[in-house]
């Protein structure tokens, strides 16, 4: 099985390395790493259409290689995709990233959004974050991480896939509390409450600088939720699918009046 692994916290983040080392340990898989050349956090799903990627060749501390581009994370799946392994990748490991996915956030994540590219691909995906050791229930880069609990952890889960194979369309977000894990929870997004403020920082002249994030969030501390299960010091495990559409409103928007709004807009109604 070809594994790619890639991230958004850059090339040489330890997150990436601690799960390229755990992977290397399986049998029968193969492990291959196209990550961004820098840190490329909370860049979501964007990608690069206006100028070609340059792409280098990294070698590791252990002789191995992979492959550092100037693109995001759904960049780097995309090369993966097209050719750039060889072989199309059979999995998706995206991380580990330095501070947690939970609730809202996965919206921002480049990490998730790297997995979510492989769903939207047809390719089973895993995104991997972890807890920094001062606990921040946030994602910002923590200073200090202890990688290996969610290296063994995801590792396992990787080794099972082959047995337990992912429901098709569908991503796991996978977040690991810091230090010793008090137990594993299948949970849904839970909700965030942003205390972001608008705070000035600098002027010049008739230019002002401000800050707008970065500041701790809280959260809605409601049972099942990952939110909840981290705050507990507990591993979460959610199921994403990229599935936005609200089926239950299909039916209640069902109920207006299409042709008369076509009417008044002069546009053909299908539905």
């Amino acid at each position: 099985m070809l594994v790619l692994l890639t991230n958004d916290d850059g090339i040489g983040a330890a997150g990436l390395h601690a799960i390229r080392r755990a992977l290397g340990e399986i049998d029968r898989l193969e492990v291959r790493v196209v990550a961004p050349h820098t840190n490329r956090s909370a860049v979501a799903r964007s990608i690069t259409t206006r100028s070609p990627i340059w792409v280098e060749e990294v070698e590791f501390d252990d002789g191995t290689v992979g492959y550092a581009t100037e693109g995001t994370p759904v960049d780097c799946v995309r090369f993966a995709d097209l050719g750039l392994l060889g072989e199309r990748p059979d999995l998706i490991v995206s991380g580990i990233n330095h501070g947690s996915n939970l609730g809202d956030d996965v919206t921002y994540s480049g990490t998730v959004a790297a997995a979510l590219e492989g769903v939207v691909l047809g390719v089973p995906a895993i995104a991997v974050s972890q807890q920094s050791n001062k606990r921040e229930m946030d994602f910002r880069f923590g200073r200090d991480f202890d990688f290996s609990g969610a290296a063994a952890f995801v590792a396992r889960l990787v080794a099972r896939l082959p047995e337990r194979p992912l429901p098709e369309g569908t991503l796991l977000n996978v977040n690991c509390p810091a230090g010793e894990v008090a137990g594993i929870e299948l949970t849904r997004l839970g909700k965030r409450l942003y205390d972001d403020e608008m705070r000035l920082v600098e002027e010049d002249g008739d230019r002002k600088r401000y800050e707008i994030y970065g500041f701790e969030p809280s959260f809605e501390d409601e049972e099942g939720t990952d939110l909840a299960a981290i705050a507990r010091g507990r591993a979460a495990i959610t199921p994403i699918h990229f599935d936005l559409t609200h089926r239950g409103e299909l039916e209640r928007l069902g109920d207006w009046d299409l042709d008369a709004l076509s009417r008044a807009v002069d546009v053909p109604v299908r539905g």
